[in-house]
């Protein structure tokens, strides 16, 4: 797109300033603040520094040699070395017109692609997922969308825990406790509730603490009976999970949970030592980050010293693997905050035991902040208790049941209830997305469900909204990706509002590969709520069905391009669309 081509003729005039300059740097993205232009680079100063030459002239003498006059106006230099772009209307136009054909949607799929991983969602056997998963899930879910669309070859892997210790727990509650009949109509709230319960009395009676410990014992030995109740449990927990999912609209490649690395953690614990990584301490084998300021107070313990392994040597198998496997060229870890530490062991460790592997494999660890309820704690039901995901997907539906039943009240029952499903998921879906990633938000029904401001349901209006457009012509095309005018000739862009919608459009292929690269959703949903602001000014203030030929066909065609990004742009939020609302 037109930011590519500048970006690339750029690098071609940096080159000719300075011969050696690394141009890898160099990248131009939208304008944060459009009275300056549309788009935009500050990678000459920081290179100009670094070669200790002054900013705003080095930035001049490159502008000299740039010839960009086919696409922009003479671009501008601001402070200290800033390069700014005004787009022509003609190059704008060359790019609406290429797309209306349908060659592109304003983003390149890659000419390199990349092999990545994703890590996500991991929930615990034997427990209903709750509203803690909701982050881990909808942002990796995401991030594997954006990564997909851009053309890279994506692994989705769903590490859930489905081994250790709280399952010697679950098998005295299940050889003592287990009520059958409530295990067929919900699995996770009777694993549940029978965890609890012994627990519970773990904490009060050494000798059912003592039974815990022989049942987990006897599960790892292999015992026949114990492997049979952890394969139920597990299987039935499975079923639970795949129904959220799908829910959801989430899928996975691989469900390679804790259990798969077991037979490998000992092979894990001996490479380690043979290499000089681990070593023995106090009965332990324990990683030592010595001459690391952050991590040489906190050392790894890979095996304890009664000879179990634990998180940290699971994890290091399963990097393993997924690099034996796959031959990955990123693996993106996606869990809350909390886990900061243990990763950067993990990465650490890893960089000492496959030091060449770790040159050409990117480990990154996307973070997240907490969900708070409106008293600011976390968020949690009224009797304090942790608010299950499938509840609050309930009351998510039938909240939005309840605004489509006033705005549609003469639609079919089932019209209605699609249409909520589909309000009230995307709502949760982008009220989690919304924020910076690593920052906590308060969960606002009122907020996420409103009709204005930056909400799914405001951008699912607006696609509505457009699409009704469509209905109300007699020719209207049925699908948005279909021609929107047969005897369409190209685009005018007559007015500011018209051009203002464009250039927005033309920006969405750089939102996507800055999501992709900094892990951050937050910024495409934010260029889809200025993108429907943007159509609507353009709207209340261009006559579409009423302006005269050539410049109706031109609106529409306008209009049809908004609708198809603003659709693109929420489904890989991972949130769907609906004709009407």
């Amino acid at each position: 797109m037109l930011a590519r081509l500048i970006e690339q003729r750029l690098r071609e005039a940096a080159v000719s300033v300075l011969p050696d300059v690394d141009t890898s740097t160099i990248m131009v993205r939208p304008c944060p603040n459009p009275a300056f232009g549309d788009l935009q680079t500050s990678a000459l100063i920081g290179i100009a520094k670094a070669r200790k030459l002054n900013p705003r002239q080095f930035a001049q003498n490159v502008a000299a040699n740039l010839n960009v006059e086919d696409l922009c106006a003479p671009p501008e230099i601001a402070g200290p070395g800033f390069v700014n772009f005004r787009l022509k209307p003609s190059a704008v136009v060359s790019v609406l017109e290429r797309a209306s054909a349908g060659e592109h949607l304003f983003f390149d799929r890659s000419q390199s692609p990349r092999t990545v991983i994703v890590d996500f969602s991991s929930p615990n056997v034997a427990k209903p997922m709750h509203v803690g998963h909701i982050r881990s899930t909808i942002l990796g879910d995401c991030l594997a969308r954006v990564l997909r669309l851009l053309g890279h070859k994506v692994i989705t892997d769903n590490h859930i825990g489905d081994w250790g210790t709280q399952f010697g727990k679950l098998i005295v509650g299940w050889k003592n406790h287990l009520d059958r009949a409530a295990l067929e109509r919900d699995p996770g709230a009777e694993l549940e509730r029978i965890y609890k319960l012994v627990n519970t009395a773990c904490e009060s009676n050494p000798d059912v603490l003592e039974s815990a410990r022989q049942e987990l014992v006897k599960l790892q030995s292999g015992d026949p009976e114990n492997l049979a109740i952890w394969r139920e449990m597990t299987a039935r927990s499975q079923v639970q999970f795949d129904a959220m999912y799908a829910r959801l609209g989430i899928r996975f490649d691989h469900t390679l949970g804790e259990s798969f690395y077991n037979p490998m953690l000992a092979e894990v614990v001996r490479n380690l030592v043979q290499r000089g990584v681990a070593r023995e301490s106090e009965g332990a084998m324990v990683v030592f980050f010595d001459g690391d300021p952050e991590l040489e107070p906190h050392p790894a313990i890979i095996l304890k010293s009664d000879g179990a392994a634990n998180y940290a040597t699971t994890d290091l198998a399963t990097l393993a693997y997924r690099i034996q496997t796959w031959n990955p060229d990123e693996i993106i870890y996606v869990t809350d905050a909390r886990q900061q530490l243990h990763f950067k062991q993990i990465f650490a460790i890893f960089r000492r035991w496959y030091p060449d592997v770790a040159k050409r494999v990117k480990l990154e660890h996307v973070w997240f902040g907490s969900i708070l309820g409106p008293d600011g704690k976390p968020f949690k039901t009224r009797s304090g208790d942790t608010v299950k995901l499938a509840d609050l997907l309930d009351e998510a539906e039938e909240r939005a049941l309840k605004i489509v039943d006033e705005k549609q009240p003469d639609l079919p029952e089932s019209e209605r209830r699609q249409i909520a499903r589909i309000i009230g998921i995307g709502a949760v879906k982008y009220a989690d997305l919304l924020p910076n990633r690593q920052s906590d938000y308060v969960f606002d029904w009122d907020k996420l469900l409103a009709l204005n401001g930056n909400t799914a349901p405001y951008l699912q209006y607006a696609y509505t909204r457009i699409r009704s457009i469509f209905r109300k012509k007699a020719d209207a095309p049925t699908q948005e990706s279909s021609s929107p005018q047969a005897a369409f000739e190209g685009f005018t862009l007559e007015s500011d509002h018209e051009l203002n919608l464009a250039k927005h459009l033309l920006n969405f292929g750089l939102v996507l590969e800055a999501v992709a690269t900094e892990y951050r959703p937050n910024y495409l949903c934010n260029f889809l709520f200025e993108l429907a602001g943007r159509f609507t000014d353009f709207y209340e203030n261009c006559p579409v069905l009423k302006a005269p030929e050539p410049v109706r066909s031109c609106r529409l065609a306008l209009c049809d391009l908004t609708a198809r990004v603003l659709r693109q742009g929420l489904e890989v939020l991972g949130i769907e669309t609906t004709e009407r609302m």
